[in-house]
């Protein structure tokens, strides 16, 4: 059907960018100040629903800063789920607290909100929860948890620009919201990332924290140890002409999402992640489970044979409690449901980019590896 390989994700720059980048260029305003900047941060921050904005460099120091902005710190505790990308993980160990991991539940993949309060001690300081792979998490259960115990809630939805919780977009619902701009998001920034709060003082801590921990009114004077987490002018330009593409990403997105599930549902052994009746997701990755009995290979075969046919694909992140940094955290007995996740994950061709010819095309050949 296609002499090229199918991608898992490529970036569609189809918009604005290049004559924003090129008024960058021209104007020499291509570091951390220029007006795309603060329009980037208000617009983002109001698509996504909330009043604050506060740009950085990736996705995983939005973590790192939301967390050092809340104040935790060294021996405190943060309940991280399980199944996400390292970096959420990682954040936590940065800024020198330790991360308590939680299970999955099967239907969203998401963090188990049923699993979290066993999870708290009296050194938790906060809950960060993921919106995996575009599916919001079930956010109700989890605020009730975090307003009982007094914890902040961060939640990382870095794969999940515009999904929605009852009608509230992801990211506008906890004390931050965390956002990666990186190349195969959403939307794209190349590198970037987004902090966004409706807390007015706590966007101001963010923002001077930043910022070197520089005082705005005295130059040079740094009363506390800052982060230099700053976005590019030239990057939040890009980011901009992006967000004025981005209900249009989301439609095509969810208009795939509808193709790919009607023609996976007919094979058996394939599972597509549940979307709820409370929940809008955005589908950052089209994903599914391979079920090695029904199916007749394993993940890892079905992703060779895609392959040798074309089509790029990924599996699911590993556990975090099996990866070396965080082992002797539990075992997979201790987290079944992200382990089984991980090992039957994988994640389909999902970009904006994608027709539906190419959809056909590796749903059929799944389909074909299968009947062998």
């Amino acid at each position: 059907m296609t002499k090229r390989m199918i991608p898992v994700s490529e970036p569609f720059l189809a918009g604005n960018e290049e004559k924003y980048v090129l008024e960058c260029l021209r104007s020499s305003w291509i570091s951390s100040l220029g007006r795309f900047i603060q329009e980037f941060e208000g617009g983002f921050a109001k698509f996504s629903g909330s009043r604050h904005g506060v740009a950085v460099m990736n996705g995983t120091v939005a973590i790192q800063l939301a967390l050092a902005a809340l104040g935790v710190k060294e021996g405190d505790e943060v309940i991280v789920p399980d199944l996400t990308f390292v970096a959420t993980a990682n954040a936590v160990r940065y800024v020198g607290a330790r991360p308590v991991f939680v299970d999955s539940e099967m239907g969203t993949w998401n963090i188990d909100p049923e699993k979290i309060a066993a999870a708290v001690t009296k050194k938790t300081k906060a809950i960060i929860l993921v919106h995996l792979y575009g599916h919001p998490c079930d956010m109700g259960p989890i605020l009730e948890v975090a307003e009982k115990h007094g914890l902040f809630v961060i939640e990382d939805a870095a794969e999940a620009h515009g999904a929605e919780y009852k009608g509230r977009k992801g990211g506008s619902l906890g004390d931050v919201g965390c956002f990666s701009f990186y190349g195969n998001k959403i939307i794209t920034t190349g590198e970037g990332g987004m902090c966004i709060t409706n807390d007015p003082a706590l966007a101001e801590r963010m923002h001077f924290l930043k910022d070197h921990a520089m005082r705005p009114e005295k130059r040079y004077w740094h009363p506390e140890i800052g982060f230099n987490f700053r976005m590019t002018n030239v990057q939040a330009a890009i980011g901009l002409a992006q967000l004025e593409q981005i209900e249009k990403f989301i439609a095509i997105k969810r208009r795939n999402a509808l193709l790919y599930n009607s023609l996976l549902q007919k094979i058996s052994g394939i599972t597509v992640q549940t979307e709820t009746p409370w929940a809008k997701g955005v589908y950052w990755m089209h994903s599914v489970l391979v079920d090695e009995k029904e199916f007749g290979l394993s993940r890892d075969g079905l992703m060779q044979k895609l392959k040798g046919k074309g089509i790029d694909s990924r599996p699911f992140f590993f556990p975090m409690h099996q990866l070396p940094p965080y082992q002797g955290n539990g075992s997979d007995r201790d987290f079944p449901v992200a382990a089984r996740l991980s090992m039957q994950g994988i994640n389909l061709p999902s970009s904006v980019k994608l027709s539906g010819d190419e959809i056909r095309y590796v749903c059929d050949a799944i389909a074909e590896v299968q009947a062998r």
